[in-house]
Parts: structure tokens; sequence; C-alpha cells
């Protein structure tokens, strides 16, 4: 008797663990059931995915959806939806909100509030502060948890531990890796007073400059080394970090962003101004072509888009007047994939950094591959298909983008979580299905 599925996806190039074979999967109860999938089998519905390469699905592990905040600007129903359309299946939302995600009863609300209005899986971090050191352990636990995130610079009202002892008394605090936001806060303040409004957008590189990063850095993974607990240093921007973290393979691992990989000073601030300033500050071509160094020679585990929306008001007014942050969890995918189209990597290490990486980095339980047992998590992508990128496409509030209009070779056609399309063709299908992640 022929095999029965709830889904089968026919004739795609799949990117499998070992490589990329032409082949079909089946998928039952929300999980991958078989690969190599016969003629003969049937199912309630199928894919035709001819032409297409069908990827993992592809998770971006460093977003702010801003919920609770402003739902204006970004909210997890919104931001979830530009992630599908994206082609995304997961992210991994970071805890500076309004207020901020620190203690159990605020994450018990984000747990519930995520599975009933979000289109994709989620995995939430939770804030370290100086005051819930005692409680960091327990939370680090909870249901959903992807990490603790801690701004060791760079932030604003508690979400801030620039001080080496407090830093110490966090990595003591639990076990699971702890994602780094890594900027010298003492630097940054005593650096400030050199620049003033209305200075040019390119300043901003010069005051978040080399030292204030790599700084930060060294500190950290000092005392990661004293204390044994592992880190993850996002969005690193500088040369001399990327390097200087090769060294520290035994208690860190690496996050770069697509802005780094794709846009350089000055030109960045020239044409973008107030929406080209992020933290840390896109640098110019040296560092730029440092991090693809880096992913070349596997120094770099994951990418991230940092999506950090503000109002385009916002982003209008003078430097240094204007918010540091910029749109990103929809354009994420088709950027990477022209990069792949381009010749800066391959479609197999595409989908290490954005699933694979994240899912080992974070320890994802079921996530990361195509493998039987694994959730049927799918990103199908036309690696042909050109297109320019347009702000008219972008679902965040905001509206707007970095990267409007580039053209890009690659693009995500459909959206598949847990066995669901949620979008095929630039539509968002059925109701919001996100659960949160599951984490070891």
């Amino acid at each position: 008797m022929p095999a029965h599925y709830d889904l089968v996806i026919r004739g795609g190039t799949c990117v499998l663990p070992w490589g990329m074979e032409q082949t079909s999967v089946g998928v039952r109860d929300g999980r991958i059931a078989a690969l190599g999938v016969g003629e003969d089998a049937t199912a309630e519905e199928t894919i035709d995915a001819a032409g297409l390469h069908v990827l993992p699905g592809l998770i971006d592990p460093h977003v702010h959806l801003r919920d609770p905040g402003d739902a204006a600007v970004e909210s997890i129903p919104t931001g979830t939806r530009a992630a599908v359309l994206g082609g995304l299946t997961a992210v991994f939302d970071m805890p500076n909100t309004s207020p901020s995600i620190t203690d159990a009863e605020r994450l018990a609300w984000k747990q519930g509030y995520a599975e009933q209005v979000a289109w994709c899986d989620m995995g939430l971090y939770v804030g370290g502060t100086k005051t819930n050191i005692a409680a960091l352990a327990g939370l680090e636990a909870g249901r959903g948890v992807c990490g603790i995130k801690v701004f060791a610079g760079s932030s604003t009202g508690d979400l801030m531990v620039e001080d080496d002892e407090n830093l110490e008394r966090v990595m003591r605090a639990g076990r699971r890796r702890i994602a780094y936001h890594s900027e010298d806060e003492y630097r940054l303040q005593a650096r400030k007073p050199l620049f003033k409004s209305g200075d040019p957008y390119a300043c901003h590189a010069e005051w978040r400059d080399v030292e204030c990063a790599f700084l930060g850095t060294r500190r950290l993974m000092a005392l990661a080394r004293r204390t044994g607990r592992p880190a993850h240093i996002l969005h690193v921007s500088t040369a001399e970090e990327l390097e200087y973290l090769k060294d520290f393979r035994d208690v860190s691992t690496v996050e770069v962003l697509v802005n780094h990989l794709t846009q350089m000073a000055p030109e960045v601030y020239e044409t973008l101004q107030g929406f080209g300033v992020m933290n840390p500050p896109i640098r110019d071509r040296r560092h730029y072509e440092a991090a693809w160094a880096a992913v070349r020679d596997g120094t770099v585990d994951t990418v991230g888009s940092d999506h950090a929306p503000h109002p385009r008001a916002a982003k209008l007014k003078p430097w240094p007047d204007c918010p540091a942050g910029l749109t990103g969890v929809q354009t994420l995918v088709p950027v990477m994939l022209d990069h792949v189209n381009a010749g800066r990597l391959s479609l197999m290490r595409l989908v290490d950094l954005l699933s694979a990486g994240p899912a080992r980095v974070y320890g994802v339980v079921g996530k990361g591959r195509l493998a039987a047992g694994y959730d049927a998590d799918f990103t199908l992508v036309d690696m042909k298909h050109r297109r320019r990128i347009e702000e008219s496409w972008i679902a965040s509030p905001c509206g707007w983008t970095p990267f409007a209009g580039m053209q890009v070779t690659g693009w995500p056609v459909a959206t598949i979580v847990r066995g669901a399309a949620v979008m095929r063709e630039d539509t968002v299908l059925g109701t919001p299905r996100g659960r949160l992640v599951r984490f070891g």
C-alpha cells in the first residue's frame, strides 16, 4: 500500500546536511517523516518544487519586535508576518521592549501572547540586569527562552551591565550560552563630548569606533575564560574582533549582521543618512572584507538582521538625535540569496549560517536541518528570480528598509512552518500558528 502523508514537497533540490539532492520530502503531524518519497505516495497536499531549492526553515536569531511597546512601529503580529514573507520560519526576539522582559511575570505574558499572534515560531531572550542576577538561572530554563541577553554597552534603563564585577556575577548565574552586545560603555561615554548634534552621520562610526567594540569583546572573553561560561558575541563588526575571537572558540561563538556583509562606510551614510545608523556601526571596506573572510573560514556561526525598526520621522532627525537601528527581518533572506548568486558564499553555507548555525549555538531542538523526525520547517527559494526590493513590500508598520531599490537575484517563494504553508508567492496564508521554539 502506498505511503500517505499530510504534505509532500516534490522534485525540489533539497539542501540536506550531507549535500544537495533532488528528492521529495514527506511530512506527517508537523514533522519530516521521510526523504526520498516514492512517486506512488499520496498526500493531503502536494507542492511542486521543480526548479526550486528546498532549504531547512531559515531562522533570524536576532530581532527586536518591540512588543510590548509601540505597535505603530512594530509588534509580534506584524514582525512575524514580515518574517514569513521574507522566508523565515522562526525568529528570536530581544528583551529590550517597554517594559523589558526581565522577570517571570513579563516572560509569562510574552510566552502566552506570542503563541496567540505569531505567524512563525519564536524564541525569546530574557534581559540580564544588575538586579535580576539571582533569577537568571531559572529564567533561562523557561519555555521558549533562547538565552540571556546582556547589553555591556549601548542600552537604556536597567538593561545595562557594563562593569566587570556584575558581568562576572551574571556569568556565574546559570549555564547556557549568553548573548552579548559588546561595546565598552565607559569608552562610549568618554568620547561622547567629542561630537555634537548636526555632525555628519558618518561620525557615528567614529564615536563607536573599533576600539569601543574590540575593548568590550576583550573584556568579555577574559571573563568567559575565567568563569567557563560560553558567550555568543552578537553583531561583530571589526576585523580586530574577528581575528581575536578565533583564539576563543572554547568559550565563544560569533554572529555578524547582513548589513556588515552588504553595506560600507562612508557611502552608506552619504546615501542613507539616518537610515544607515545602527549599533555597532556599519564600517569601511577593511571590516567588510574581514567579515566575508570570517564567513569563508568558519569563524562566523550565525548571521542575523538585528531588525530594530523606528518611525521614519525619527530616522530623519540629524545625527546623533536619530535613533540607531534598522529594519531587516523581511529582507535578510533575499539579500543573503543575492550574495550566494554573487559567489560570496555557497547555498549550503547560507543554510549553515541561517538554520543549522542558530540551532547549534542556541541548542534548538528539532530544527536546523532536513532530516527525518525534525520539524517540517521549509524555506522554498527560486535562485534565478530577479527582483527589486521595494518599500511597498515591507510589512512592518514603519514602512522603510535600508535596502530599498536593491536589485537581488534569489527570492523566497514559500514558507512552511511545521508542515503548514504560511506564505506562498508573497501571500500570507491562514491564521497565525507560531509556537515557541524548543531548546535543550
